[in-house]
């Protein structure tokens, strides 16, 4: 089974290329302080639709071209 994540939309300026970022949250295994990390990846997506701020739900694929390795499956909201 492909790894889905679930992202917010954060540029739309390429062309059927979005920039997603997605947040995880973990906890310090020493301070137990809650820490929450950010990571951006690039995904494919056919959706003329999806702006700025949209939720996505973007899935793993081959490489599509030298930084973009996901697609986007459907847009949430």
């Amino acid at each position: 089974m492909a790894q889905t994540k679930i992202g917010t939309v954060v540029s739309t300026a390429m062309n059927k290329t979005v920039t997603v970022k997605m947040v995880r949250t973990l906890r310090h295994p020493r301070y137990q302080k809650v820490i929450s990390l950010t990571k951006k990846v690039k995904a494919h997506s056919e959706i003329p639709t999806i702006q700025v701020g949209d939720t996505v739900e973007i899935v793993a694929c081959r490489p599509l071209s030298k930084t973009k390795h996901f697609r986007v499956v459907q847009k949430i909201s």
